[in-house]
């Protein structure tokens, strides 16, 4: 039993990482009807920005709010300008394509540019054992799950909360009516590539430390939050967070009592379930369409 609780909150800080993944893949959704394939590369590529920073000699702190700022300009700004906007007219398949292909490029861009080589980030957190009932829990699993967790519901606070936040969601639920309403929906459109940004970059300062910094560790990351944005339901931004820690603490499971080679599958297991069954996922939605 002790190892099991051990388990399960290990899981739960992976699983917090997820979930912000996955939160992005549901604001962009919601917001622009975008399905970024590059997201796990978004990810990846602040943590390289952060470790840019820091080899100039500037203090986490400040590395991480310069890569905030970066971000928002690259991987918000940028994305959108340059990939989406020419070409969403021509519905979702191009975008799917796009992003699918920026993030090979990414991938192969820091490889190039940097090196194909692990390197060690810092932490936020001292190096700290808690024993508690005979169950031992990380300093850095804690705090990244605390940190996680505020950041989304600090996300959800400012969407449902704010003016600019209920303009963002009435812009996801129907861009017509807001637009008829005086809402500028091409920023508010914005604002939610810019959070994704922001999410994207906290992600990478809190996974870093442990699964270190290197070219390609996006590309699982990215798999296992789209699998768990539909596993919560795509179109709730709650469901990210449900999705999100399911999969984590499934994966821990898996890999201690059936074996580790099963861990990565478990998302594919789990969406596999979740859409024969459930197919708008845990949380979300039926879209009723007219014909």
């Amino acid at each position: 039993m002790t190892d099991f609780v051990q388990l399960f909150f290990s899981g739960l800080s992976t699983g917090a990482i997820y979930a912000l993944a996955a939160l992005g893949f549901t604001l962009l959704w919601q917001a622009s009807g975008t399905i970024n394939f590059a997201q796990g590369e978004f990810v990846m590529l602040p943590a390289f920005m952060m470790l840019g920073f820091i080899h100039v000699g500037a203090p986490l702190a400040v590395a991480f709010a310069a890569t905030v700022v970066l971000s928002v300009i690259v991987l918000g700004w940028l994305f959108k300008r340059g990939i989406v906007d020419p070409l969403f007219r021509y519905g979702m398949m191009p975008i799917v394509v796009a992003t699918i292909g920026l993030a090979i490029a990414l991938r192969n861009g820091v490889r190039a540019g940097y090196s194909a080589e692990a390197y060690p980030f810092p932490s936020l957190f001292a190096d700290r054992l808690f024993n508690i009932g005979g169950v031992t829990i990380t300093l850095q699993d804690v705090g990244t799950f605390v940190l996680a967790m505020l950041l989304v519901v600090a996300t959800q606070a400012f969407l449902s909360r704010t003016v600019t936040g209920r303009a963002m969601q009435a812009v996801a639920q129907n861009t017509e009516s807001a637009s008829v309403l005086g809402i500028n929906v091409p920023r508010m459109i914005f604002y939610t590539f810019a959070i994704n940004a922001m999410l994207a970059a906290s992600a990478a300062l809190l996974v870093t430390p442990t699964y270190l910094a290197k070219f390609d560790m996006g590309e699982g990351l990215g798999t296992k939050a789209f699998f768990a944005a539909i596993i919560g339901g795509f179109n709730n931004s709650r469901g990210a967070l449900l999705g999100g820690l399911i999969v984590g603490v499934g994966e821990n499971l898996a890999a201690a009592y059936i074996s580790p080679s099963y861990k990565d599958a478990v998302a594919l297991v789990l969406f596999m379930v979740v859409i024969l069954f459930k197919p708008q996922g845990l949380l979300g939605k039926k879209i009723e369409r007219k014909v």
